[in-house]
């Protein structure tokens, strides 16, 4: 919901940093794979409860993703590209539910699983409809740049940012922090399967 506005508020300092290192010659998979290895990383400090060093890791792989997509978009962007992006992203937000039931099984483990069903909803919902829209020519017309139709909703990057970073602030409340995000990402997998059944209807 959220991410064209942080998008558009972000945009100039991340396109200039951009240019600083398409002119250092820094590739954009080698900072979406480095971005990547940040956030498994901020999963393994969340893991054994250092959770503000987590936080930090996770600000860091999420401008890294952040940079990779613009340092493509002033080189060469390619199919590849995207799809490791999107993978590996992927498997971030997954970690990071997961790390938060490492670090205290009994109180995390079930909201983590609940979370991380949350996530499949989600991401199934966001990849079903990008795969149908690409196969109609279909282009996302709120997010032109990225490598496929770009499906919104209530629960997108940036309020996932926002509830990691409060997950982290204040771990004591994992629990309930995770049982609200998993009713807003219900909501996003059924508004996203509503929008889908009538698009392709």
């Amino acid at each position: 919901m959220l991410d064209r506005f942080a998008t558009a508020l972000i945009r100039p300092t991340v396109d200039a940093t951009a240019r600083a290192l398409v002119r250092a010659g820094v590739r954009a998979n080698t900072i979406t794979v480095s971005g990547f290895a940040i956030g498994l990383g901020a999963a393994v400090l969340i893991a054994i409860h250092a959770y503000s060093m987590g936080l930090a890791a996770i600000f860091i792989s999420r401008i890294c993703d952040a940079l990779d997509g613009a340092v493509a978009r002033q080189t060469r962007t390619s199919d590849a590209g995207g799809f490791l992006d999107i993978a590996l992203d992927f498997v971030f937000y997954a970690s990071v539910p997961l790390a938060f039931a490492v670090a205290d099984p009994a109180a995390n483990a079930l909201p983590a699983a609940a979370l991380l069903a949350a996530f499949v909803g989600t991401s199934s919902s966001f990849l079903a409809f990008a795969v149908l829209a690409a196969k109609r020519g279909l282009a996302s017309l709120a997010y032109p740049d990225k490598s496929f139709y770009f499906l919104g909703g209530l629960t997108e990057a940036t309020e996932t940012l926002a509830c990691f970073a409060a997950m982290c602030l204040w771990p004591q409340h994992f629990a309930l922090l995770a049982w609200v995000f998993t009713g807003l990402c219900a909501v996003t997998t059924v508004t996203r399967i509503g929008w889908g059944w009538r698009t392709f209807s």
